[in-house]
C-alpha cells in the first residue's frame, strides 16, 4: 500500500464506530411479492429481519433461488419491497444512492473507457476535483493490483481484472456500505480463490461494512465475519452464524476444525431446506 498523505488520511483509515452506535444496516420485515402473469403471487422474501453492524463483512448464503440477490437489489434500492424498510446509516432506503456501492455478478465496466476513467467515474460526476480524483482513484487502482493497467481499456481485461476494477470503482465513491452480488461466480476457480485473497486484503485496508450473496460455503466462511443462512420458498433468514475464525484469514483455514465444522453445520441447515422441497 502507498503512503498516506495528510490530505488522504481521512478518506483511508477508517474510524472505529462507539459502541452504542446504530448498525450500518438494518433490514426490518421486508417482504417481496410478484404477481404471475397467469394470476395469483409469488412470495420471494417473507418478514426478513436482520441487521448488520458498521465494519462488519456480513455474508447471505441459501439455495438457489431464496432471495439472496433480491434483498441485495432491495438494499440497493434497485428495486422496491412490497412491505418493510430497509435502512443505512439510519436512513430508510428510498431509491439508488451513493451511500451504497454495488459490485456484480457480470462484468459492469465500460468497455470503452480506460481502467482509470471507470474508477473515477462516479468521483467526476459528483464534481469532485481532478487532483483529489486523482489521489483516490491512484490508490484504489493500487490496493487491487491494476497500477500497471490504469490505462488500459475495460475491454482489454480478463474477467477477474475487471472485477478488480469493479471493486475499485465502488469503494472509491467511499459507500456506507458494500454490496457485491456473487461477483466471484463468473471466474474460473483459481482466479476465483485470487480474488477471495484481495477481497480479504482490501476489505483489511478499508474495513468497510460489506453485505455478500454467495452460493459457495467455503467462501461465506472464509470471507465473512456473519454468515446470514437463507431458508427457501419463501426466503427468509434461517439462522445467523458467528464465523469462529480469526483475523487475517488464509485459504489454509479452510482445513481447519472450526471451518469444517461451521461447513457441516451451514451445510446441514442447507439440506434441511432441500430435504423440505422433495
Amino acid at each position: 500500500m502507498g503512503s498516506v498523505t495528510a490530505a488522504n488520511r481521512r478518506f483511508i483509515e477508517p474510524v472505529a464506530a462507539p459502541a452504542h452506535a446504530a448498525p450500518r444496516l438494518q433490514v426490518d420485515k421486508v417482504s417481496l411479492r410478484y404477481t404471475k402473469p397467469g394470476g395469483g403471487t409469488f412470495t420471494a422474501l417473507e418478514e426478513v429481519s436482520f441487521e448488520v453492524p458498521d465494519q462488519q463483512f456480513a455474508v447471505l448464503v441459501g439455495p438457489s433461488g431464496c432471495g439472496k440477490s433480491s434483498l441485495l437489489y432491495l438494499t440497493a434500492g434497485l428495486a422496491e419491497p412490497t412491505s418493510g424498510e430497509i435502512y443505512v446509516g439510519g436512513q430508510q432506503v428510498q431509491g439508488p444512492g451513493a451511500d451504497r456501492g454495488m459490485v456484480f455478478q457480470s462484468y459492469t465496466l465500460f468497455p470503452w473507457l480506460t481502467v482509470r476513467q471507470n474508477v473515477e467515474f462516479g468521483l467526476k460526476r459528483r464534481g469532485m476535483p481532478a487532483a483529489r480524483r486523482k489521489e483516490i482513484v491512484d490508490h484504489y487502482v493500487h490496493e487491487v493490483g491494476l497500477s500497471g493497467f490504469a490505462d488500459n481499456y475495460a475491454k482489454q481485461l480478463s474477467g477477474g481484472m475487471m472485477q478488480r476494477v469493479a471493486i475499485a470503482r465502488a469503494l472509491a465513491n467511499d459507500p456506507q456500505i458494500l454490496l457485491m452480488d456473487e461477483p466471484f461466480g463468473a471466474l474460473d476457480s483459481q482466479t476465483r480463490l485470487q480474488m477471495q485473497q484481495l477481497l480479504l486484503r482490501v476489505w483489511g485496508n478499508s474495513k468497510k461494512t460489506v453485505l455478500f450473496v454467495t452460493h459457495d460455503i467455503d467462501e461465506a466462511i472464509l470471507l465473512g465475519d456473519r454468515v446470514y443462512v437463507m431458508g427457501a420458498r419463501p426466503g427468509r433468514i434461517k439462522q445467523i452464524l458467528d464465523v469462529p475464525i480469526e483475523r487475517p484469514r488464509t485459504l489454509d483455514m479452510v482445513m481447519e476444525r472450526s471451518f469444517i465444522d461451521m461447513k457441516r453445520q451451514i451445510f446441514g441447515l442447507l439440506h434441511d431446506d432441500l430435504e423440505d422441497a422433495h
